[in-house]
């Protein structure tokens, strides 16, 4: 058995497209019940934000599993097919942990180091409990994310490499338009990354703050926050012609603020400063060309946040996580062996056993003292015998390479498989 992630995302996917698979509380536990209900599935859950949808299963295939789950996915969104599976991504065993783990740590977040995805994550384990959806398999694999999200916090100022984004991005524009103070702002997006913009710019006494985005509900909640005002994404073109700084974070697939847009909102020849914080870009490239207009934007601030502290933060959490990974596949590599050597030991014991009943019947006359030492004698050879294979094969675990020590194991003792898959699997790895 094995975890897959299919998962969409804002570094995947268009903001429309993620609109599309938003989920309310019914619809979350339908969408559970539809993938741990698919043939290869034995557990599952769903992590799932305004930014991605991410879908967790232990399966016992790959590629039967990836099209029920993706097909699931594809039907929620309504799209067809061949238009939705391009932002669709695929994470499997390893590759599954390493993710979550990255998840989790706040490392792929569109607001980098977000503490929120902790309290999701933790959401969607609860919510495969309540239905009886998690087992051990994924409670495991959670839990452990968990502690690995809450390590990375602890260990490192990770959740202000974000608010250091924003920052960075507005000293940059200082140059171009002055301090924020008296300036109106102008946000596009309502995401994490744009509350944090915007929380910035207000503390900074911007004359006003525009929020504006595609779900209008959305502007509006962030809006009502910091005591900004919000607008539609149709009112954008005019927002634009009496803003001095823009801070655009939407994620979106595709240019959001074309060449011609802001052409025509500095016509005037007033100075205006764009933040592109989006990944992919919001903004075209050919704005920084235009007359009185400065761009911003985060391949602008990579060598800078790589030397500041917000990037060497992002690099200790990268440790923590490349380590923690090792330490649960190894972890769970071995207690993958456990159920073999058991039966190993188990058969082993079955033998001196029938053995024994042998000898005590070719000699009935076998005093009590004597069979005792006899047996505990038997017993002794037979552990020292499978001391050295069982020992090797938890260390052989941990090894890469496509041999699985453990079939290997059951093949040359010719263990009953059912023997093996009776071994009750471990609740926890330490």
């Amino acid at each position: 058995m094995s975890v897959l992630v299919v998962g969409i995302s804002h570094k995947s996917a268009p903001v429309a497209l993620l609109e599309q698979l938003a989920l309310d509380g019914p619809g979350l536990h339908k969408l559970i019940d539809d993938v741990a209900a698919s043939e290869h599935v034995t557990e599952a859950t769903v992590i799932a934000t305004c930014n991605r949808l991410e879908i967790y299963a232990e399966v016992d295939r790959f590629h039967g599993s990836v099209e029920e789950v993706s097909r699931l996915v594809v039907e929620r969104a309504g799209e067809r097919t061949e238009a939705m599976i391009p932002h669709l991504y695929v994470h499997y065993d390893d590759g599954a942990v390493s993710h979550l783990f990255q998840v989790v740590a706040g490392l792929d977040s569109m607001a980098v180091g977000e503490g929120q995805i902790l309290g999701q994550t933790r959401a969607a384990l609860n919510a495969g409990q309540e239905i009886g959806t998690v087992g051990p398999a994924l409670n495991l694999l959670f839990q452990q994310a968990l502690r690995v999200g809450k390590r990375a916090r602890a260990e490192t100022d990770i959740d202000r490499a974000a608010p250091s984004l924003v920052t960075a991005a507005l000293d940059r524009s200082r140059a171009a338009v002055g301090d924020l103070a008296g300036k109106r702002v102008l946000v596009v997006g309502a995401g994490s990354m744009a509350g944090l913009a915007t929380s910035t710019v207000a503390a900074r006494g911007a004359a006003s703050v525009t929020v504006v985005n595609r779900t209008s509900d959305n502007a509006d909640r962030l809006a009502q926050e910091y005591g900004a005002r919000s607008a539609t994404l149709a009112e954008l073109a005019a927002e634009l012609a009496v803003a001095d700084v823009v801070v655009s974070c939407t994620g979106a697939i595709g240019i959001l603020i074309t060449r011609d847009l802001v052409a025509a909102a500095t016509v005037d020849g007033r100075d205006l400063s764009i933040l592109d914080l989006a990944l992919p870009h919001d903004v075209d490239p050919g704005v920084a060309d235009l007359p009185g207009v400065s761009l911003v934007s985060l391949a602008d601030l990579a060598d800078e946040l790589r030397d500041s502290d917000a990037g060497h933060e992002v690099e200790a959490v990268r440790r923590i996580v490349t380590q923690e990974v090792a330490a649960f596949l190894s972890a769970r590599r071995q207690a993958g062996v456990t159920p073999t050597v058991v039966a190993l030991r188990s058969m082993a014991t079955s033998v001196v056993d029938a053995e024994m009943e042998r000898l005590t019947g070719r000699l009935p006359d076998l005093d009590d003292s004597t069979r005792a030492e006899v047996l505990h004698t038997v017993r002794r050879v037979a552990d020292k015998l499978l001391h050295q294979p069982t020992v090797r094969v938890r260390e052989l675990a941990n090894e890469a390479g496509a041999v699985s020590y453990a079939t290997a194991l059951a093949e040359l003792f010719a263990l009953d498989p059912e023997s093996v898959d009776a071994v009750t699997r471990p609740e926890g790895l330490a």
